[in-house]
């Protein structure tokens, strides 16, 4: 337990720098984690998780958080239905409303909730708000000083980088820069759906919409402040999303022009523009290379989507971020030298990353292919059967 009295920051609040804090704190640890958001307000943090039982689920449990889970998550949400352009079903289930075997499998939560609930298990000092991490610098062969943007720094014996897909921390260990995936979103909302667009609320169900065809999509969330979270998904050059020409930021004027790309869709799935009634957000999907690994260094390391960004496609991010930051902390705790946790951490986290990271890229690959919504269901359908 030498490790104890060792500095350990932690860079970002997300949920793998968090569930990393929370497991450390519950071992005696007091590590620190810095975020450049002023608040946990500051921003949105996007829409439903489902978190599976072999990686979210299994981190909070090692949290001591797992029982909280359930009793602010969604077991309807699991629910999913698979259409495309004309609306033709291929794939439509409903949550179990009575609790069977699968029940815990994939229960939802939203991206808020969640984090507020590893926020609350925190001591209120261990989040350092308004801390921008500019970079990191070597002070010795095992210390780190930390350059923050507010202009104080902080020498440490673990960094952990938990600052995300542009992580400033990676390149202490990796050459390695987030790409463009070659698939490009647009994001809406219909806020307070149930009242605003009741006939597209049950359409939808309590779950997810994936309308695929022409190599792009419309993917729809039912999040539980009563919002459907859409999103538009194109396979496309880096510069597509400037090339529509579209002012995003006038919502009225943007989305007939974002109707006329899905100009021959069924005419619920055009609702999911036509019915938005919030703020416009495109952005490009990166990912890190499938097999992402790097030699370990003393005194740092990545978790999260620093360590093996991929596409939305798989719903694995923020599971495995969270499973990073478990499986961090356990091996922290029961190694006596720092450097030998860390190492053993990561040879740990590459394996079980880079299998995910290559589901990820299929799916991507699977949801623009020819015949998306028949190939998507007909796997679904199999998982289903198994």
């Amino acid at each position: 337990m030498n490790n104890l009295s060792k500095r350990i920051a932690i860079i970002g609040a997300g949920p793998g720098g968090l569930t990393l804090a929370r497991v450390l704190q519950e071992a005696g640890y007091n590590p620190v984690v810095y975020e450049g958001e002023a608040s946990r307000n500051e921003r949105q943090q996007g829409g439903t998780l489902d978190l599976e039982t072999d990686s979210g689920q299994k981190a909070l449990q090692l949290a001591g958080l797992l029982e909280s889970f359930y009793q602010v998550c969604r077991f309807e949400g699991q629910s999913t239905k698979i259409v495309d352009k004309s609306g033709k079903v291929y794939q439509d289930d409903t949550a179990d409303e009575v609790p069977g075997e699968d029940h815990y499998s994939r229960p939802e939560i939203d991206r808020t909730v969640l984090r507020d609930l590893l926020l609350d298990s925190l001591r209120p000092d261990t989040i350092q708000w308004g801390y921008k991490c500019l970079e990191a610098t070597p002070v010795d062969d095992h210390r780190f000083e930390l350059h923050f943007e507010n202009g104080k720094t902080d020498v440490v014996d673990l960094v952990v980088a938990a600052d995300g897909a542009f992580s400033r921390i990676r390149p202490l260990v990796s050459e390695e820069k987030a790409e463009y995936s070659g698939v490009s979103m647009i994001e809406l909302n219909i806020l307070d759906a149930a009242n605003e667009s009741p006939e597209l609320t049950a359409y939808n169900g309590p779950g997810t919409v994936y309308a695929l065809d022409d190599h792009k999509g419309i993917m729809a969330q039912m999040n539980g402040d009563g919002r459907i979270r859409v999103y538009l998904g194109f396979q496309a050059g880096r510069d597509f999303l400037e090339s529509l020409d579209i002012p995003y930021d006038e919502p009225e004027k943007a989305k007939p022009k974002l109707v006329a790309l899905f100009a021959d869709w069924a005419d619920e799935l055009q609702k999911y523009i036509t019915s938005a009634n919030d703020v416009i957000t495109p952005r490009r999907i990166y990912m890190l290379p499938v097999s992402h690994t790097w030699e370990s260094r003393a005194g740092v390391t990545l978790i999260g989507d620093a360590a093996h960004l991929m596409s939305p496609f798989a719903g694995a991010g923020a599971n495995l971020a969270m499973l990073d930051g478990a499986e961090l902390a356990l091996s922290i705790i029961n190694n006596d030298d720092l450097d030998t946790a860390v190492r053993q951490y990561e040879l740990k986290m590459f394996e079980y990353a880079g299998a995910t990271a290559a589901e990820t890229k299929e799916n991507m690959e699977l949801f623009f292919s020819d015949n998306a919504a028949a190939r998507l269901g007909e796997l679904m359908n199999s998982f289903a059967e198994q």
